[in-house]
């Protein structure tokens, strides 16, 4: 539907209520109630913003307000003292109400829009997937906890996240027509957006199990391709950056991969010393970088390369023996 909740400021609405606070609003009760809304308990239920507590005590669930973290009564605030809930064993960012309604809601949610038993061991593999790719971000920024543990200033500002996209949809302080009708309107589009683009992941994270089941077979028969263990063929193309990382860590892979050919595109890929990194485990050898065709091959001794990139990262072959040879000889660097 084009709504996804009903808006109310009142408590007179028969349907199941959910509460959250009224003014300035952020990304985690946005997308706290976008989940909520999509279970078959608060399927259209009516959204109240205040914080009344008398008004919150008669509601269904209360989110992001209230002081009380209580699933059995679907509280799930996080800003009180002694909070300290994380959705896993494993996990360290502590939830915001985007990440406390994920936590008890999301495998249900999950299921649904992809229409398996939530007791499919797939929908709990896409619960992990989705919150460390999407909700934990939104978590951490709630919560103020930095990406990165550093004391030196960031080199550029970014306001493109989603969490500040989301916030720049709060109505502007110098607006001179306030009202709570305009402030539930933008909260609805927040709403919107929160919610549209935790779909986009989930059904996008379709594609990481198939990727990974990929990246498992690859990883077990890196012998046969080279005796190092070192290097990796990649049967088929698919996006394998962020599985690569997961799948030794299952696997407690040694030695890691340093070089990854891909058939049938013929292309060799370093790895990431991290996934959140450029730097790589084992660059390409650096007097091959930003040549190309026949140069390459004279310097590289290898018939038919294309191309090394300038940073190291990727290169090129017409066959793939080329592929393989030039994977082989970016060991030796």
């Amino acid at each position: 539907s084009s709504r996804l909740c009903q808006f109310s400021t009142t408590t007179t609405a028969a349907v199941k209520r959910v509460g959250t606070h009224n003014g300035s609003f952020h990304c985690d009760e946005a997308l706290a109630c976008f989940i909520l809304c999509r279970t078959l308990k608060f399927s259209n239920a009516q959204i109240i913003r205040t914080i009344e507590p008398q008004s919150l005590e008669k509601l269904d669930a209360v989110l992001d307000v209230g002081g009380v973290y209580g699933p059995t009564r679907d509280r799930y605030d996080h800003h009180q003292k002694g909070f300290d809930q994380m959705l896993a064993p494993g996990f360290t960012t502590k939830l915001s109400s985007a990440g406390l309604v994920y936590k008890h809601y999301g495998v249900e949610v999950i299921g649904k829009e992809l229409k398996l038993d939530e007791k499919h061991s797939d929908v709990y593999r896409l619960f992990l997937a989705v919150y460390k790719n999407f909700v934990e971000a939104i978590d951490a920024v709630d919560n103020g906890i930095n990406q990165y543990d550093t004391g030196k200033p960031p080199r550029y500002v970014n306001n493109t996240s989603l969490s500040s996209r989301v916030g720049q949809l709060n109505l502007d302080w110098v607006d001179r027509h306030q009202s709570s009708e305009r402030e539930n309107e933008a909260f609805q589009h927040a709403m919107t957006l929160a919610g549209n683009e935790f779909l986009e992941v989930l059904f996008h994270a379709k594609s990481w199990l198939p990727t990974q089941s990929i990246a498992m077979e690859c990883l077990a028969a890196r012998e046969n391709v080279n005796s190092s263990g070192e290097i990796m063929m990649l049967t088929r193309s698919c996006p394998w950056k962020l599985h690569i990382f997961e799948v030794e860590e299952e696997t407690k892979s040694n030695p890691s991969i340093k070089v990854i050919y891909q058939v049938p595109l013929t292309s060799v890929m370093t790895v990431a010393v991290s996934p959140d990194k450029f730097e790589s485990r084992k660059p390409l050898r650096l007097p091959w970088r930003g040549l190309d065709n026949d140069k390459l091959s004279e310097v590289v001794g290898i018939s038919g390369c294309d191309f090394i990139h300038m940073t190291e990262f990727i290169g090129g072959n017409q066959s793939y023996e080329g592929t393989l040879a030039t994977a082989k000889g970016s060991l030796k660097a």
